[in-house]
């Protein structure tokens, strides 16, 4: 079964919202390895609403934090500390959509990136990134470095209002497809969000994690 790996150019810019309508497009599985801040919703929690999960359909975090921090000094702050080498991807009987934390370069120890931890994987990532402003420099900056890293990657996923250059020169430039945009959803619900992805991303576009079917 496959996995695809839902990581960000930056935090706050909704990329749990694209793996919530990632995971029910798919009829896939949910999984945050690593979990920083418990104050609010979760990661887990905020997919398996949004995307109606069972719960069987949701993975539990192996590392649960309660600062909003990165997660080295998270669980610092705890006297935890994270074995990066135990972050192995789940067999699952369905496709895995597999959210990190922040942007490719969060620190999970004071030695291991996250995208070490994607390289070790090699699995397929789909990059989210904001529309406006910053984000052809935090994005070619992400795209460069999942490249010299060998990751590969199915493309960028926009979120955010239409910007039309900024999806241009992304394409020119990144060398990478730009798989779509979903826009901001107001209200944010279940049912909008699955319209909105469908029209946005269709299903065909995620490889041969599409052409799986679980009865």
């Amino acid at each position: 079964m496959m996995a695809i790996v839902v990581t960000g150019t930056d935090t706050g810019i909704g990329k749990t919202v694209f793996a919530a309508g990632l995971t029910r497009l798919l009829e896939g599985m949910y999984w945050k390895p690593v979990q920083a801040g418990l104050d609010t919703e979760t990661d887990t929690a905020a997919v398996r609403r949004l995307a109606e999960l069972t719960p069987d359909r949701t993975l539990p975090e192996l590392w649960r934090l309660r600062l909003p921090a990165s997660p080295h000094l998270a669980a610092e702050r705890e006297g935890i500390t994270i074995d990066a080498a135990a972050l192995c991807l789940p067999s699952e009987g369905r496709p895995l959509v597999v959210e990190g934390a922040g942007g490719l370069m969060v620190p999970l120890t004071r030695k291991t990136l996250y995208i070490d931890v994607f390289a070790r994987w090699k699995a397929p990532v789909v990059l989210c990134a904001r529309t406006g402003l910053g984000t052809l420099n935090h994005t070619l900056l992400s795209l460069e470095a999942l490249g010299r890293r060998g990751i590969p990657i199915i493309g960028v996923a926009l979120i955010g209002e239409d910007h039309s250059d900024n999806e241009r020169t992304l394409r020119d430039l990144g060398g990478v497809p730009i798989l779509g945009r979903l826009p901001h959803l107001d209200p944010l619900t279940p049912d909008t969000l699955a319209s909105a992805f469908a029209k946005a991303f269709p299903r065909s576009l995620f490889g041969a994690a599409a052409r799986v079917r679980v009865s």
